[in-house]
């Protein structure tokens, strides 16, 4: 037997039973850490050679695992920035040097910028709507941008698309055609009119004027003027030419609806805005009186965001002051083949790593990602009545193997003795 060997062992002992506790510690430390996946020390034999009759003693070495897949408990706020993952995906999160890191914390809140940052100062990241709808980049990061709530941003938003449908009495009398609309003479005439709001550039209000006029049978002209430029009392003759001018046609053997071959849209540009389609395909020709059905233009007025809203397919909803609703931005959830072999950082975030394999980045409800849950915080996954379970252990083991160590100094004592 080597004493030398005797009390290396003793050492490798009291090493392990220190990580251990040192695993224990963080755990404890952290055990209302939202977010936090707890590690564990796994303990595995170091066996070293024999020879003859003599038995040379090894020792254990260790190695920490993390527990990342084992989700915590969630935990219900009032802030609808605190965000939780339902599932086994990861939010995606950059730090202040523009690293993109992974976690579970989300604990969000606006910061002067209107940035949402977590407790650890990571920023959350998202694809924007601003040039249309996202798909998500499943092999990285890239196309990624913060996810930012300012909610004192003042936006406006022009009108482009709008639809408009309204029954059209058959029996109406045909109007000749110097006296149509179109002519914007001052004897003109027109079966029904209606009024339109739309936006310019700036948010403001553009009123337009939608007249409807039966020129023959089953045939009608539809016709748009801007009503700012109406002639005071009148209307007609209007001060500009008609931003459009369509015709329609109809077939009475189709319950009065649009014949095959008539148009179903206009399309003009609003005074000082964008170009505007309005959708006719709901016009129909019926033996009653002018009635409106669908009339609906998009676009807003300057208005501020007054509320932020997370649903649980990560779309950032803002809600303005008009009472209209807008999607901003859609929270991705990544996540790795491997989740527990994830590098732990800190500021509880995770990397990817060579035994984790690549990130996978989609949106939630896809696959094992899971769904965001607004209003709530995933709790740590410690259990603090097992790790004080551990701690005691632990410190039991270590006593022991400091016996060890000093039974075999001892009697490396009595040897050194014997040749005195």
């Amino acid at each position: 037997m080597s004493l030398y060997g005797m009390m290396r062992t003793g050492v490798s002992g009291m090493n392990a039973q220190a990580n251990r506790l040192s695993s224990v510690a963080d755990n404890i430390a952290n055990s209302n850490t939202t977010g936090y996946k707890r590690s564990t020390t796994e303990f595995s034999s170091l066996v070293l050679p024999q020879t003859g009759g003599n038995y040379t003693s090894g020792g254990v070495t260790t190695t920490v695992r993390n527990s990342i897949t084992q989700q915590g408990d969630l935990r219900f706020t009032t802030s609808g920035y605190d965000l939780a993952v339902s599932g086994e995906g990861f939010f995606v999160v950059q730090d202040a040097a523009g690293k993109t890191f992974m976690t579970r914390a989300g604990a969000f809140t606006p910061d002067d910028q209107g940035r949402l940052v977590n407790a650890a100062g990571f920023t959350l990241m998202g694809y924007s709507y601003a040039n249309g709808v996202p798909s998500a980049n499943a092999n990285g990061f890239g196309g990624l941008v913060p996810v930012n709530v300012n909610l004192n941003e003042i936006t406006a938003s022009p009108s482009q698309q709008g639809v408009f449908s309204a029954n059209l009495p058959a029996a109406a009398t045909p109007v000749p055609a110097a006296n149509l609309p179109s002519t914007n003479a001052a004897t003109a005439q027109y079966t029904s009119k209606s009024s339109l709001l739309a936006y310019d550039n700036l948010g403001r209000e553009v009123i337009l004027d939608v007249y409807s006029t039966k020129t023959a049978d089953d045939t009608w002209q539809v016709t748009i003027f801007n009503q700012a430029d109406a002639a005071p009392d009148t209307s007609f003759p209007y001060g500009a030419p008609a931003l459009a001018t369509q015709t329609l046609t109809f077939d009475p053997a189709n319950k009065g609806k649009l014949a095959g071959g008539s148009a179903d849209s206009v399309t003009f540009t609003v005074p000082g805005g964008q170009s505007l389609t309005l959708d006719l395909s709901g016009m129909t020709q019926l033996g009653n009186t002018y009635s409106v059905g669908a009339a609906t233009i998009d676009g807003s007025g300057p208005t501020t965001i007054e509320n932020i809203e997370i649903a649980n397919d990560g779309i950032v909803y803002a809600q303005y002051g008009d009472g209209s609703i807008k999607a901003l931005y859609r929270v991705p959830l990544a996540t790795v083949p491997s989740p527990d072999q994830l590098t732990v950082l800190p500021g509880n975030v995770f990397a990817a790593s060579a035994l984790s394999g690549g990130a996978q980045v989609g949106f939630p409800g896809e696959g094992k990602l899971g769904s965001i849950m607004s209003g709530a915080l995933e709790s740590s996954n410690v259990d603090v009545a097992e790790e004080l379970t551990n701690m005691i252990e632990s410190q039991r083991g270590y006593t022991a193997n400091s016996k060890v160590f000093q039974t075999g100094a001892e009697l490396m004592d009595v040897l050194v003795n014997l040749k005195r």
